[in-house]
């Protein structure tokens, strides 16, 4: 029996809460084995990033080597990339090694507002990486700096999600997490929108959600599952995640991941 396999090219989250904490932990929940190749570290917790080291370009480009080289892979899932040159040696490495299906999560900015991407990288992400996703997943905020664009509603999603794929992604999800009302995100394939609700829970402890979403997709692409039924299974494991978040910090409290394999003490599982 194989398991599926996935490449991780993200940033580290001290607290455990995002990055590559949290997509370690959502592709093991889901099934597959996580590797990783770490493109910055940083000092954070649930209030906020107090520092941030990126890392060289070469060593990010080298672990994707030593992991694809040996092990191989089923799916890569992106997230903080930080610089230009980063984004282009990430990118150099999926073009030469065909890595798909990929998954490209556009971090720009972590819930306590501290930005992850350079303001001049937003041109080489848009240029260089996206239009080689499988799928790519911005919130409302990196949806509006990838267009240009301000957006509000659904039909602006929609619009966005047009535009975003205009750029060369195969798939995008633009999520609805910060729209008033109901949670709905929207997947446009090129031809087709499809929504995927779901009930908006209450609570602040939404740290690491972008990720863990992300991360799913790419963990349920591994397993060989279509797009659209890797988005859909993906938005239940993130609101399960969500609804069963674990207030821990003084700040934005992360969601758990691991809510369908255990309940830690205190805390039910749905």
């Amino acid at each position: 029996m194989t398991i599926p396999r996935v490449l991780i090219i993200a940033g580290s989250d001290s607290s455990g809460g995002a990055g590559i904490q949290a997509d370690l932990k959502t592709v093991s929940a889901l099934g597959a084995f996580g590797m990783t190749a770490i493109t910055a570290l940083t000092a954070q917790n649930t209030t906020g990033v107090f520092g941030v080291i990126e890392i060289e370009p070469k060593f990010v480009l080298q672990q994707i080597e030593v992991c694809v080289n040996d092990i191989g892979c089923d799916s890569v899932k992106v997230g903080m990339l930080s610089s230009p040159a980063i984004i282009e040696a990430v990118a150099s490495a999926i073009s030469s090694h065909k890595l798909k299906p990929l998954v490209v999560d556009p971090v720009m900015i972590a819930k306590s507002g501290a930005p992850l991407l350079r303001p001049e990288a937003i041109a080489t992400l848009k240029t260089k990486l996206l239009p080689l996703a499988t799928v790519t997943t911005p919130n409302l905020h990196e949806a509006g700096a990838l267009t240009g664009r301000e957006i509000k509603t659904l039909a602006q999603m929609k619009e966005a999600a047009q535009a975003i794929f205009d750029l060369g992604p195969a798939n995008v999800v633009v999520k609805g997490g910060h729209l008033e009302g109901v949670a709905a995100d929207v997947l446009f394939d090129g031809r087709d929108f499809t929504e995927f609700r779901a009930e908006r829970i209450d609570t602040k402890n939404t740290h690491g959600t972008g990720c863990i979403f992300a991360s799913a997709i790419a963990a349920n692409l591994a397993h060989k599952k279509a797009v659209r039924e890797s988005v859909a299974a993906a938005k239940e494991f993130i609101t399960c995640a969500i609804r069963s978040a674990l207030p821990v910090g003084k700040g934005n409290g992360p969601a758990n991941p691991m809510a369908k394999l255990c309940s830690p003490a205190g805390l039910d599982a749905p």
